[in-house]
Order: C-alpha cells, then structure tokens, then sequence
C-alpha cells in the first residue's frame, strides 16, 4: 500500500516524539487511520487489526510485561513447558559496556529485552564489527517500544542486552521462525518467516491453517517464490501454544525448529502492531472473528470469554 501524505506526515510526528503527548486512544485512533487508510472502530471493532487496537486499551494483565520481556519471557514459558525448548542465554547486561566478549563462544547472537529488531548476530569473532553492534544495540535501549505502538505490555519492561547461543536450521546459514496466533488455548493459523537474514532478500511471510494449507494472502512480506515444507514437530508446536496462550485472547507464539528440536522464540500480543493491512482483506475479519471480546464493549477482559 503506497503511503498518503498524511500517513507519511503522522509518521514523521511518531518518529520525533510528538505524538507523546496524546492518550494512548487517541494516538491510536490518529497513527491507524494515517497507516490503515480508515477510521479506527473502538465501538465496535470487527477486524484482527482493530480489536488488537482495543486489547490494547482494554486487557493490561501484570504477566504480560513479563511475557513479553525476551529475558524475563524464558522464565515464564519454561515454568508451562519446559526448559528444554528454551534457548540458553549466554549473559545479560544493561549496557553495551557491560558485555565480556571474553567469555562469549566464537558465534552468539544479541538482542535487546525490550523491543523488536534490536538484534545483531555474530558469525565469527574475529571478523566481527564491534562498532557497528554497539551503534546499533545502543540504539536500540534509548528506544521507548510502549510510546511508539503504545502496546502497553512494554512500558515496564527493563532494557538490557542479552546474548543468547547461535543456531541455524536445516538450511545451513538462517533460522526460520513458526509463528503461530493463538486465541485462549486454540492455535488458528502460523506464518512462516524466511530469508530474514538473507543478504539483497526481502523477509517472505507464508501463511497456513492448521492442517499446513497455504493461506491465500500477504501481510507486511511477499510470499516465498520456493516451497515451504511443513516442519517435523508442527504437531507438538501446536500443542505448545495452545498450552502458553490459555487464558489469553490473543497472542503470537513463535517457536524455532532444528531438526525436530522445538525452541521458544517469543510471545507478541500486537501483531505488527495491529497496524499492517491484510490483502485481500477479508483476511483482517476472518482473523478478527477468532478474537472474543466481552459482548459488552468497553469494559477488560479479565475473564476472557
């Protein structure tokens, strides 16, 4: 979707911290008209998209901050699943100053706890560019995530650094992310992320049912031009979502697979925000049906039912 004047406008605003004196309905209100391209129904929502916007306002559970929090998140999921589907954190700091490289294996991967993209990969340490991480990760602890979505899970969450093992899947050089939306212990669909990290390569989203049917749309990525085999544990993936999101109306599990090996990667209750079209879309309502809010709309959703 080509960006309008006033999406592009609204954006420029978010980026210079102006849009922080707004509630957080009315921010939400302006920055989904200026990137949806339609007025934000807080009445009535009907779409994926919208009711993620209301959920945002609406269910501010205390666990949330810890679920989505990268360090914090590995605690909480291994007390519902089990520590052999976490991936070993190798240390955590609050500054890049912090870090002993000394200690850390010839290949690691870093990321900040408090945010999305704040992540550097490490390959080889002698050829690693040092400068270049610092610039990035400092970059990314001065980043306030609640005021840029206000997604309201993230306000309290510590930034820091964490180093975690390197990994790569069957491929050899990436590792693929299954990404499941689940909605109070029912996982309805996933997607697939690949060539994320592929140099010259645009990220590529799949999107499947639960019986791995390729779904007949596109969010935020193109589709990969290659197949997209189904993965060996896909079964138990299921059944471990469906385990992490009871209780909850609607949160993406993601999980990690090395031959059959499942591992947790992280829990996101906004989905791009709530703010990236479908297309076509009648996928936006097919995925906003899956989502129950309280038949009386305004009220949390303590009970989410």
């Amino acid at each position: 979707m080509k960006k309008t004047f006033f999406c592009r406008v609204v954006e420029k605003l978010n980026r210079e911290n102006y849009l922080d004196c707004l509630s957080d309905k009315m921010y939400l209100k302006l920055v989904f008209r200026a990137k949806m391209g339609m007025r934000l129904n807080l009445q009535n929502p009907q779409t994926f998209n919208e009711k993620l916007q209301w959920l945002k306002l609406h269910d501010r559970k205390p666990e949330y901050t810890s679920m989505v929090d990268k360090y914090e998140a590995k605690k909480y999921v291994a007390e519902r699943i089990g520590e052999e589907y976490i991936i070993p954190t190798l240390g955590v700091w609050d500054n890049f100053e912090e870090i002993d490289f000394d200690s850390l294996p010839n290949q690691f991967v870093l990321k900040t706890t408090h945010d999305s993209g704040g992540v550097v990969i490490c390959r080889d340490k002698i050829s690693f560019d040092k400068k270049k991480a610092r610039e990035k990760l400092e970059k990314s602890l001065k980043r306030n995530y609640y005021m840029q979505g206000r997604e309201w899970p993230y306000k309290d969450v510590k930034p820091r650094i964490i180093a975690e093992q390197y990994m790569v899947d069957e491929s050899g050089y990436e590792l693929k992310d299954y990404k499941l939306f689940c909605f109070d212990g029912f996982a309805k669909a996933m997607f697939i992320a690949s060539d994320r990290y592929k140099a010259g390569e645009e990220t590529k989203f799949d999107f499947f049912d639960m019986d791995f049917k390729h779904l007949p749309f596109t969010n935020g990525h193109p589709n990969a031009e290659h197949e997209i085999k189904r993965p060996e544990s896909f079964e138990k993936m299921k059944e471990l979502a469906g385990k992490l999101s009871e209780g909850i109306p609607q949160v993406r599990v993601d999980f990690y697979d090395i031959n059959g090996q499942i591992y947790f990667g992280e829990l996101t209750l906004s989905h791009w925000g709530g703010m990236v079209p479908f297309k076509p879309e009648e996928w936006d309502y097919k995925f906003g049906e899956w989502i129950k809010l309280p038949d009386s709309i305004g009220g949390g959703v303590s009970d989410c039912q």
